[in-house]
């Protein structure tokens, strides 16, 4: 594969078979289908941290959202090149977004692992107010999830940067 045909495939990739296009949108819903319906399910049933079950809801809206919105054609940038008004503000609010879930992330981070471990006995009389344990562990392995994700992604995109460079594909020499 030449320089050129590789960069050509970058910037315009093969779409896959709208099948498989369906199918990872619908799992990319799974989850925040779910964060919605825990979070709603123990709305009140976490006193030790009453944000953490809001915390899953509104993260589950948002990320429910963008997976819809990322269907519609109105994200999808024309093929011609030119950008209509409609696309710019789907690339607006797809912006807005993802900082509002990324600032929201941390305040769940801060919210989930600054209770952990917390007391799951609803019927103890100590001062330490409980958290359901459905709930806190959803939300727990949910957000530890995102980082071992992450980590897999930053691994395998070393991985393929260095693979890249030892084949001779990315050096920085070459002129585009």
């Amino acid at each position: 594969m030449s320089e050129t045909e590789l960069l050509r495939r970058i910037r315009n990739p093969p779409q896959p078979p709208t099948p498989i296009l369906a199918c990872s949108k619908v799992m990319l819903c799974v989850m925040p289908i779910a964060q919605i319906a825990i979070g709603v399910t123990y709305l009140d049933d976490c006193p030790r941290q009453h944000y953490i079950p809001i915390y899953l809801v509104v993260v589950g809206v948002f990320g429910l959202l963008l997976a819809v919105l990322s269907c519609l054609p109105c994200a999808q940038e024309p093929k011609d090149g030119t950008t209509n008004p409609l696309s710019r503000c789907c690339t607006a609010w797809n912006s807005l977004a993802s900082l509002f879930l990324f600032c929201w992330f941390i305040s769940g981070n801060v919210w989930i692992y600054s209770i952990y471990q917390p007391n799951y006995n609803e019927t103890t009389t100590d001062v330490d107010p409980y958290c359901n344990k459905t709930l806190y562990l959803f939300a727990f392995w949910t957000t530890t999830l995102c980082y071992i994700l992450l980590g897999l992604f930053l691994l395998c995109g070393c991985c393929v940067l260095v693979c890249f460079l030892i084949c001779g594909k990315a050096d920085p020499d070459d002129d585009v």
